[in-house]
């Protein structure tokens, strides 16, 4: 029964994640561009994270992110059965709320979907330096969230802490990638796209897969083997 809370938990908070903060972007029309609408959206993501820890952060530590859950595996924190589980709930959660979304402003719309960085006609579609990108950037948020974490004291700010990095990741990433750090939030998207018509919604997604999974396994290592001390064993 726990592990039934754990998965509704997890479908719920990835669900709103990609209806809220993915359709914040959507429907601003967010872009590469420093406007307000880009800023709106990185907040957006932060804030849905603040209010999904606080609210099912306590049945399932509130991953919703497969990266993070790989990193709490690496860490010790999940058994392999949960960590599958929780990738079921993630990936269905995040096509339910990209359909919902979908349904609501139009599949014709960009849905949030993640992009390859094209910092000039040379690097167009630059796959190299987009899963330098989303590698780094996620690396970064699984770090935050394994030290935050780590310690009892820092219980009630850690919903803060999470969704202000998630929060600084995005202003730096829009601008490169739209920012993933997520491989369930871009795949929904790209997957409903795919459905409805879009042949090449997929195309991109193995980076947005690959950097995160990347990122994540390098911060937990780090962490587990470097940073993390006896008393927080």
């Amino acid at each position: 029964m726990q592990l039934v809370k754990k998965f509704c938990a997890e479908f719920i908070g990835t669900f709103v994640l990609v209806l809220l903060a993915c359709g914040t972007a959507t429907v601003l029309g967010c872009s590469d561009k420093p406007n307000a609408a880009y800023i709106l959206t990185a907040v957006a993501f932060g804030l849905v994270i603040v209010a999904m820890a606080y609210s099912i952060g306590n049945v399932s530590g509130c991953h919703i992110n497969p990266a993070v859950s790989l990193g709490v595996l690496i860490n010790g924190g999940m058994s392999i059965g949960e960590f599958f589980v929780y990738l079921i709930a993630q990936f269905t959660g995040a096509t339910a709320g990209a359909a919902i979304l979908g349904a609501l402003v139009g599949f014709n719309t960009s849905l949030g979907t993640n992009g390859w960085f094209k910092a000039s006609e040379t690097f167009a579609g630059s796959w190299k330096r987009s899963l330098l990108i989303e590698a780094i950037l996620t690396f970064v948020f699984v770090l935050a969230i394994l030290g935050v974490t780590s310690k009892k004291k820092f219980e009630k700010v850690a919903g803060l802490v999470i969704g202000s990095t998630l929060t600084l990741v995005h202003i730096f990433g829009i601008y490169f990638t739209g920012t993933s750090v997520n491989p369930a939030r871009s795949f929904g998207p790209a997957l409903v796209k795919l459905f409805a018509g879009d042949a090449t919604a997929m195309g991109a997604y193995w980076v947005f897969l690959v950097g995160p999974l990347v990122g994540a396994a390098a911060a937990a290592i780090i962490f587990r083997f470097v940073i993390k001390t006896k008393e927080e064993d």
